[in-house]
């Protein structure tokens, strides 16, 4: 059983940063693969990052592609979303997931991929 507890979300104006922190609890944190996703008020969730376990191989949306940067460390049971010139339209609720992997490369673009997921952290970007 894994428990995810997201922090860091907040209001923010339009160009600053946040960065975004997932705690873990439970064993072999070191072999889930995480992400990050958002979900807009009345749109679907999206994805936005991932990382592998090993943290070698990581992705992002393209909407977020050279602003965002997610990142593990393994030894603190935690996953980071660092997000750079923020826009409005990054306004979201900000999801962590988790999955076992047995790939040290694996990555997961879709929330049904995840098992576990945490409770988000609300991220509001003021223009």
């Amino acid at each position: 059983q894994v428990q995810l507890v997201e922090s860091g979300g907040g209001l923010v104006q339009a160009g600053g940063s946040l960065r975004l922190s997932c705690a873990a609890s439970g064993r072999f944190f070191s072999s889930y693969a995480m992400g990050w996703f958002r979900q807009a008020p009345g749109k679907e969730r999206e994805f936005v990052a991932a990382i592998s376990w090993s943290g070698g191989s990581t992705d992002y949306a393209d909407s977020v592609k050279g602003r965002f940067t997610i990142s593990r460390d393994n030894a603190k049971n935690t996953v980071y979303l660092q997000m750079n010139s923020l826009k409005p339209e990054d306004t979201a609720v900000y999801y962590c997931a988790a999955v076992w992997a047995s790939s040290r490369t694996t990555v997961l673009y879709t929330p049904r991929d995840y098992y576990y997921w945490g409770q988000g952290t609300q991220v509001t970007v003021a223009s």
